[in-house]
């Protein structure tokens, strides 16, 4: 799913395109894209674009006065810049917005079609989207330690809730966590202030050293290859290698459609997290640090 430092870039290249322009036309492919009926698409189309917004990890332009068009592009969304009036072939894309200078085409991969298209009328509207959380770049250090310990979650669920932190998921928690060396088990109501400190500068440094290197990838073109999985992180997707600080393989807790990637040597102290499907599996076989891990592959290969 892109994150805050995806829908700053494209809303970068979405400004640079866009703004004073006419939204001629929106084409829609895909029933289940369209999740509002009031106001209706064609108060939006033939007005002008005057302002773009990130809402959490959606991207908000508004047409005219007080249309907002907001997308939510989930998982497997993706925008793309075409040539004007550009055909929507394939089963994968689903929408696209018009102007004369190029059409932009929104897609999805897979079956499930969990984008989502709304429109609102004024700033009122927009904000009823709005989860809550603290914008991170945004919030000084005393404002967000006391957002994080308002209730007692893991860290990990802590800056992926969008009540709490705005714009952070899955891939993008686990490089931040990575960087501030702490586990993404441990619970925010018995983090010390040094620790709250250092996550909160973990959080500052990550998104914005991502935010630049997107830009420069892009180089002033459309951002085309936006995916959770890049060249260059430290941790987050990549199971089983080594971690780039200490060396620790790389270790992976799976659940329903998610997955958090840490490393046991520099944030856990060497204990391993419990992946639920595998704990049960295993039982009391399950190994609790990295040496008793090495140590049940060992015995697996042997008995292979």
């Amino acid at each position: 799913m892109p994150e805050l430092p995806d829908i700053v870039v494209y809303l970068e290249a979405l400004e640079a395109r866009l703004s004073g322009r006419t939204l001629d036309r929106v084409r829609i492919q895909s029933p289940f894209l369209l999740r509002s009926v009031d106001p209706p698409l064609c108060e939006a189309e033939g007005r002008t674009i005057r302002e773009f917004r990130r809402v959490g990890k959606r991207l908000a332009f508004r047409a005219g006065e007080e249309v907002w068009l907001v997308l939510h592009l989930m998982i497997a969304g993706r925008l793309h810049w075409k040539k004007p009036g550009a055909a929507l072939s394939g089963r994968n894309a689903i929408a696209a917005f018009d102007f004369d200078s190029g059409s932009l085409v929104l897609t999805e991969a897979g079956s499930q079609k969990r984008a989502s298209l709304t429109l609102v009328r004024g700033d009122a509207g927009l904000q009823s989207l709005d989860p809550g959380g603290l914008e991170p770049l945004d919030t000084p250090p005393e404002a967000f330690a006391e957002r994080l310990r308002a209730a007692n979650h893991t860290l990990k669920r802590a800056l992926t809730d969008p009540r709490i932190c705005s714009g952070i998921g899955n891939a993008y928690s686990d490089e931040i966590l990575h960087h501030a060396m702490l586990s993404p088990a441990a619970l925010t109501r018995k983090l010390s202030d040094t620790e709250v400190r250092r996550l909160y500068e973990s959080i500052q440094e990550v998104l914005r050293d991502w935010i630049a290197r997107l830009r420069r990838e892009a180089g002033g073109g459309f951002p085309e290859g936006v995916t959770a999985f890049r060249e260059g992180m430290a941790v987050h997707g990549r199971h089983g290698e080594p971690c780039p600080r200490c060396g620790a393989r790389i270790q992976r807790i799976r659940y329903a459609s998610n997955e958090t990637n840490y490393c046991a040597g520099c944030q856990t102290g060497g204990k391993l997290l419990a992946d639920r499907a595998l704990s049960r599996l295993l039982g009391r076989d399950w190994p609790r640090t990295l040496e008793e891990l090495e140590s049940y592959k060992e015995q697996r290969q042997g008995g292979a």
